[in-house]
């Protein structure tokens, strides 16, 4: 289903959710984070949106196996793991998004023939789940000292039955809808460094998913500064 040309970004509100009217509001479901609050990893975070709530940890960079050494830059592992069970293939989908992101993000010429190893737990899943982890790595690797050409920040947006697009969605919503769509934005230039997608959408509708993202990372970049800021004001 394609919308027309005036209809571009302007969406119905849907269960509490959020409501978009052009491309001057936007609102997402509540933050929060926390960092440092694991002792063994190099850099940690958790992150909630809304009811859905992951962990993360940094560990190195360390020394690597020599059947997985890079010698011009360091390699990354990422592991998920599920609240229940064992990973599945839609675990090793979200580790191969993440470690994309990550690479892309990461300076990790600075530390060749070294690993760096990021580890998720899913504490609770309430849809946006990718997302949220993309936002939980940033932070862990932020917390890390990691060098970094930019940050990242994750957004999910679901499209209804109707047409109507959805700003991280909750999982009822997402099995409501006929398209899911995630996308990594950067801090520079809020470009598109990764996208993942599921269901049957038009290039209009997807264009139209992109600027309500790099939109909406605007609050989550924001969200990122004063998190940091009011962490350090503590330490000063």
């Amino acid at each position: 289903m394609t919308s027309s040309g005036s209809d571009t970004l302007q969406f119905l509100c849907r269960r509490n959710m959020m409501e978009v009217c052009g491309s001057s509001n936007v609102t997402l479901r509540e933050f929060g984070c926390e960092q440092s609050l694991l002792s063994r990893p190099d850099g940690s975070a958790s992150f909630i949106q809304g009811d859905t709530s992951v962990l993360a940890g940094v560990y190195g960079p360390a020394e690597v196996k020599v059947s997985k050494e890079i010698y011009d830059r360091a390699t990354l592992e990422v592991l998920i793991q599920p609240k229940v069970g064992l990973p599945s293939v839609r675990e090793r989908s979200q580790e191969q998004c993440l470690r994309e992101t990550c690479e892309a993000s990461l300076l990790s010429s600075l530390h060749p023939r070294s690993s760096l190893t990021l580890i998720f737990q899913v504490l609770h899943d309430d849809g946006s789940l990718l997302s949220c982890f993309l936002n939980a790595a940033c932070m862990a690797l932020m917390d890390a000292g990691l060098p970094m050409s930019c940050l990242f920040c994750g957004v999910t947006c679901a499209i209804n039955t109707d047409g109507h697009i959805i700003t991280d969605p909750t999982a009822a919503q997402e099995k409501e809808s006929r398209a899911l769509m995630t996308f990594a934005i950067d801090s520079t230039d809020h470009r598109v460094m990764m996208s993942s997608t599921k269901g049957s959408f038009s290039v209009h509708e997807m264009q139209q998913c992109i600027a309500v993202s790099q939109k909406a990372s605007e609050k989550i970049f924001q969200f990122y500064r004063d998190s940091v800021r009011r962490r350090y004001s503590k330490t000063l």
